[in-house]
């Protein structure tokens, strides 16, 4: 059994990152903003605990490592999404990207690193997006946040190799999880389409022709996790049926 942590484990693909990790028998650790959706979580497996935590403040990462005791996996889920032309993408925008999804993912996995150099086996994974893999109008803030991670998760990949520690990044498409309902109602906002047309613009961009399910996402995860996965590091892992 390990200990697996999961940043912003209340919902969406954390939650179910956590569930899956739990029912394959490990403990896990999951941390977020908000102790509602934090505590639905838990409440579903004896194996899932939580700590409240900000991970785009060092203070609180470093808390909420303590506070979760030695891990064994770190998965770096916690993110965000806005959408906006780049003529109209605001320097507050940009910010909120790179804070989240590039900056929380840095201090995320420099304090797991912390915790497993020394060790002969562990596992670093950032779910970040087909996005950090190829250009996307209209998201240029979000796509560049996470271009960046999959540029991080590359750079200390070399500094783990042969180490017994590996870094990697998971790249869904669109996932059938609350972001993407929130960037379907801002394409409904923005251009008077209804919730289906407006989701079929998000799918025609798959060869999938539908969102990712998170327990594809999940499923990675744990072969990364598994028996024969130590020679996988530095990699950027498409999970979006060929769209790259």
């Amino acid at each position: 059994m390990n200990r697996i942590l999961v940043t912003g484990g209340g919902t969406g693909s954390g939650a179910d990152l956590a569930r899956g990790f739990a029912a394959a028998g490990h403990e896990v650790v999951i941390t977020g903003r908000r102790t509602e959706q934090l505590a639905a979580v838990v409440a579903g497996s004896d194996r899932i605990r939580s700590v409240v935590a900000d991970v785009t403040k060092e203070g609180d990462v470093v808390r909420m490592f303590a506070e979760a005791g030695p891990v064994d996996v770190v998965i770096a889920n916690a993110g965000a999404a806005e959408s906006a032309r780049f003529v109209r993408t605001s320097l507050e925008q940009w910010q909120r990207m790179i804070d989240v999804n590039l900056t929380g993912a840095f201090l995320t996995l420099r304090e797991g690193l912390r915790q497993l150099q020394g060790r002969d086996w562990g596992r670093l994974i950032v779910i970040a997006s087909v996005t950090g893999l190829k250009g996307y109008p209209y998201v240029s803030a979000y796509g560049a946040s996470k271009h960046g991670v999959v540029g991080l998760v590359k750079m200390v990949a070399q500094e783990v190799a042969g180490t017994g520690v590996t870094a990697n990044a998971l790249c869904p498409g669109y996932l059938d999880t609350e972001m993407t309902e929130r960037t379907i109602a801002n394409i409904m906002e923005q251009t008077g389409r209804s919730h289906d047309e407006a989701l079929a613009s998000i799918t025609a961009l798959s060869p999938l022709g539908r969102l990712v399910a998170p327990a594809e996402v999940t499923a990675a995860a744990l072969w990364l996790c598994g028996a024969g996965s130590g020679a996988i590091n530095g990699q950027a892992i498409g999970i979006a049926g060929g769209e790259t």
